[in-house]
């Protein structure tokens, strides 16, 4: 066990996806998995493992942004020997491409800011997914007809920020479809400890428009993000 999981060794399979919400986490296990047990619930995170034609994988939530993240990437890679991690998450749209619903797949990231969180020191230089992982999620995103979208993507560390949508316009010029709360952190610590990692999104609302979709919808949304990340994980075995 770790301070933040009560799961054994063993417990959890060498593929990980990285929901932030528990009850998504649940919903994915219970909707996609066979046989899916509860590995660990300390703090509300709750983790999962179980079989995906018939290969084990497993499914914990992270919590938001990258210090939570950070904390259950790293004892997954550390302390239980993940060798893949998935991330399955949300992000809001940059672009007029990236529409409410679709996925965005992180090719490259970058953060908002040079200062903007201790993961950017202490991991040094910027990383991207695993090439190979992406490759398999562009290639079956297309024969499954998956709305999806691949480019750069923003990291931030502030949800509710004083400057509004205006501090988004440099990655808006350079490109960035969407932005998330943890995909820096998911490239940078794979890179350290030398394992495969990529970043699914699914857009859930447009910074431009304000458009968002409602909560109550938000499980459902994720059957095609959740089918992508197990497709291009059990393609791995």
């Amino acid at each position: 066990m770790t301070p933040h999981i009560e799961a054994r060794r063993g417990d959890y399979a060498d593929t990980v996806l990285l929901p932030g919400d528990p009850q998504r986490a649940e919903w994915m296990a219970r909707t996609f998995l066979e046989a899916p047990r509860c590995v660990n619930s300390r703090r509300g995170a709750l983790g999962f493992t179980g079989l995906f034609r018939g290969q084990p994988i497993s499914i914990q939530a992270t919590g938001i942004g990258v210090s939570s993240f950070l904390i259950y990437a790293h004892e997954l890679l550390d302390y239980y020997g993940a060798r893949t991690l998935i991330r399955t998450g949300t992000c809001g749209s940059l672009s007029a491409k990236a529409k409410l619903r679709s996925l965005v797949i992180s090719q490259s990231v970058r953060p908002e800011s040079a200062q903007s969180g201790q993961v950017f020191g202490l991991y040094g230089t910027a990383a991207g997914p695993d090439p190979t992982l992406l490759a398999r999620a562009l290639a079956k995103a297309a024969e499954l007809g998956i709305e999806h979208h691949a480019g750069l993507t923003l990291c931030s560390d502030i949800f509710h920020h004083p400057d509004g949508r205006t501090r988004f316009a440099e990655a808006q010029a350079a490109g960035a479809l969407a932005v998330d709360m943890e995909t820096s952190a998911l490239y940078r610590i794979a890179r350290h400890f030398g394992v495969s990692a990529l970043s699914i999104c699914t857009v859930v609302d447009n910074i431009e428009t304000g458009e968002l979709t409602d909560y109550s919808e938000r499980q459902r949304l994720f059957t095609d993000m959740t089918r992508l990340a197990l497709e291009i994980a059990g393609e791995g075995r």
